[in-house]
């Protein structure tokens, strides 16, 4: 985790101290439920909760003990009975590591989604505020990066706003999926520990029953999860990207916001970059990274191994880290975003009205030309305009072919830039 691209609260959900609080409310609430079903004194369950609940663990006497023991789970439990006292003999009754290690992660992804969640909700509120604002602005739309047939600027951000919706639903699924809690001890057979304590422990902790854990949590489920997280990077490097493009300078439609005092170069004073936009594509990669070692570790040995225990200490942490500084930083983006209106005109006049051509192709379709016919006639005039050779509209009204067919007055008519524009109501409905 690079702290550069880290918002605390999320680096608070992955810190240590987190995690071994985590470590022991899956300890104490497995107590309380061994208590009640008289595995252990009520007695001890209390004192557990007493003296380990207003302990002040230690990450570095945890460390020292594990460097002796060379097992994380034991060092806790060792530095805990030390706060415990002789009831500590009661605590991880039945239990094994994994039942400790995967739940904790499960709450921790869980609590990490609830934050990326509030993030996709404030870029959602962004884009569907520009798209509003922006319902009606022309600008040109573009096929491979060349001028096709106008559109607006509110559709452009109403379609990140649609695609960032489906994000939240796939996270929202994903959570879902990761948050299951396993208590069931060596090789998940429940063998030395009855599955209500289990059902406790996940109910307090806002998880579900894991239906069948082998000892780990199945990685399938840690799998989706990351993709879906890998998937809500694509969408942020989407926007990002094209931003990107419609800043350059010879475009000019929009621009990252520009503050008083900021430097765009070491080196040119002119300059002013996009290096928001720039820096998003680069987490979406980061973020992206994490897909391929999931997948990976959904193949353990038999019951469980743990060759997935030290990726997901590295992936963990950093994709969810990456991504929610990412979401917050799309979101000011967007908020802030620079819309230069007069430009998205001039670029879309700027070849001369060619972006009607299918218009006139129709047109010239329903007046009885052949579709071929009417194809080449409008191509034909098209790429003498695109060679800079004269304006699209005063070419077509010269071209014998195309008055055979349309009057002048109609095909100024087919030069009507609110044509276009038509169903964006309709669009907005669909989305908003």
């Amino acid at each position: 985790m690079i702290s550069r691209y880290a918002r605390q609260e999320m680096v608070d959900i992955w810190s240590q101290a987190s995690k071994y609080r985590i470590w022991f409310e899956i300890e104490a609430h497995a107590c309380d439920a061994l208590a009640e079903l008289g595995v252990i004194p009520a007695s001890a369950a209390k004192n557990i909760w007493d003296k380990g609940g207003n302990a002040d663990f230690s990450v570095e006497k945890i460390d020292e003990i594990e460097r002796e023991v060379k097992h994380d789970v034991i060092a806790f439990l060792t530095h805990l009975a030390s706060f415990i006292g002789e009831d500590s003999r009661f605590v991880h009754q039945g239990m094994t590591s994994s039942d400790v290690l995967d739940t904790t992660l499960s709450v921790q992804l869980a609590r990490a989604s609830d934050l990326l969640l509030t993030g996709l909700d404030r870029v959602l509120a962004a884009l569907k505020k520009r798209a509003l604002e922006h319902k009606y602005t022309p600008t040109i739309g573009r096929s491979h990066g060349i001028h096709a047939e106008p559109t607006t600027f509110g559709l452009k951000l109403a379609q990140a706003y649609a695609e960032f919706s489906r994000c939240r639903d796939r996270l929202v699924t994903a959570r879902a999926e990761i948050a299951t809690c396993a208590i069931s001890g060596a090789v998940g057979t429940f063998a030395n520990i009855d599955p209500k304590v289990e059902s406790h422990v996940a109910e307090k902790l806002g998880l579900t029953v894991e239906p069948i854990s082998t000892q780990v949590i199945p990685r399938d489920r840690h799998a989706a999860y990351f993709a879906t997280l890998a998937v809500i990077g694509s969408s942020i490097e989407r926007v990002a990207t094209e931003i990107r493009h419609l800043q350059r300078s010879e475009v000019l439609e929009v621009e990252e916001f520009f503050s008083k005092g900021q430097k765009g170069s070491s080196a040119m004073p002119h300059k002013r970059n996009p290096i928001l936009t720039e820096n998003l594509t680069g987490l979406a990669r980061l973020v992206r990274m994490a897909v391929t070692p999931a997948l990976e570790n959904v193949a353990l040995w038999h019951e469980r191994d743990i060759s997935h225990s030290s990726v997901e200490r590295g992936i963990a942490p950093d994709t969810t880290i990456h991504l929610d500084f990412a979401l917050h930083r799309l979101a000011g983006v967007i908020e802030n975003l620079v819309v230069y209106k007069d430009n998205m005109l001039a670029n879309l006049n700027k070849l001369g009205g060619l972006h009607n051509s299918q218009r006139v192709l129709l047109a010239l379709t329903q007046k009885g030309s052949s579709r071929e016919d009417a194809y080449s006639i409008v191509q034909r005039n098209a790429m003498k305009t695109w060679r800079g050779e004269g304006d699209f509209l005063s070419f077509l009204k010269a071209d014998d072919m195309v008055s055979k067919y349309l009057t002048d007055a109609e095909i100024e008519g087919l030069f009507d830039l609110d044509y276009h524009f038509s169903q964006v109501d309709t669009i907005f409905s669909r989305i908003f």
